[in-house]
């Protein structure tokens, strides 16, 4: 187990620190480096980082090994689908000489090299089952993101079929926010969000399939689509189907009418509103406990080997 990769973006020979997210790290080429042009053209180099976010905070101390099951697993998941749609992979091989331009060998298992995207300004978010804030809404108004849903739906339903439900982004520590079909219509264009729709309800479709035949709900996710800037090519960005992404619920235990037990970050929640974090969310939050952090790094383990049938460590 790896003491835990949390710290803030690290310089790196060949590569520009130019992001940072609750999770992710985002990295561009040093063209200097590379003679004016990196040895795999237009990419970025993209991290995942060991931090941990609850309740729109970035917490510490992080969950070790957190980035490299997410970014293992969403190159897992990427196998699984590139049928249906290519995704911004290039590479995740490891630097050995200088100037080569591949991943840094301290970032081995935990960044991929990805192809430059003009990203569509939305979170594709899919829902086979209602919960969170589908749930409230629902509870509102009988309908998600203006999709109308049938009466007498609880926590945990199944939906008759998976519903689009798409999200605006949203910056470090605001909240994304659910909008309709028609408002992202309004925002990309019909045929780019037609389509957008289509691809995300065929890779829910196939990841479902999948992690039910490993005793696993796929509750619901969300995908980041963007274009190829020289081919115009729709193509899956960002990570996918990861628990910092999905809710995964164990088939076996699933129970509608009540909250689900998840393959996710819940320990954590549930600390940070326990008398024990005695937090009241209006400051900053507690450290994390170590019993908190080694439950959660279980937790995304588990998830891990439930979904893909290999141990990682």
């Amino acid at each position: 187990m790896s003491a835990g990769f949390q710290a803030d973006a690290q310089a790196y020979e060949g590569w520009r620190h130019v992001y940072s997210g609750k999770v992710r790290d985002l990295y561009e080429p040093d063209l200097a480096a590379y003679g004016g042009v990196h040895p795999l053209g237009d990419v970025v180099l993209v991290v995942a980082s060991d931090r941990v976010s609850a309740f729109d905070h970035v917490l510490s101390p992080g969950i070790p090994d957190k980035g490299t099951i997410l970014t293992q697993l969403s190159l897992w998941w990427f196998d699984q689908f590139s049928d249906i749609v290519d995704n911004h992979v290039v590479s995740t091989e490891i630097s050995t000489m200088v100037g080569d331009g591949l991943v840094p060998d301290a970032l081995a298992g935990r960044a991929m090299i990805c192809r430059r995207l003009e990203m569509f300004p939305v979170e594709c978010v899919v829902r086979g089952y209602l919960t969170g804030s589908g749930l409230v809404e629902y509870r509102e108004s009988q309908s998600v993101c203006g999709v109308p849903l049938s009466p007498g739906l609880v926590d945990g339903s199944r939906l008759p079929e998976p519903i689009f439900t798409p999200a605006t982004k949203a910056e470090v520590g605001e909240h994304d926010e659910n909008v309709s079909f028609e408002v992202v219509a309004a925002k990309i264009g019909e045929a780019a969000a037609t389509r957008l729709r289509e691809l995300t309800l065929a890779v829910y479709a196939r990841a479902e399939a999948i992690a039910l035949d490993r005793g696993v709900i796929l509750a619901d996710t969300k995908f980041e689509f963007g274009t190829d800037p020289v081919t115009g090519e729709i193509v899956l960005g960002d990570e996918v189907l990861t628990p910092d992404s999905s809710r995964f619920w164990d088939l076996g235990a699933w129970e509608p009418g009540q909250a689900q037990p998840s393959f996710d970050k819940q320990p954590i929640r549930d600390w940070l509103v326990s008398p024990e974090a005695g937090w009241d969310r209006a400051g900053a939050p507690p450290l994390l406990s170590d019993a908190v952090v080694q439950a959660t790094r279980a937790r995304y383990l588990d998830a891990y080997y439930r979904l893909t049938g290999e141990s990682l460590f």
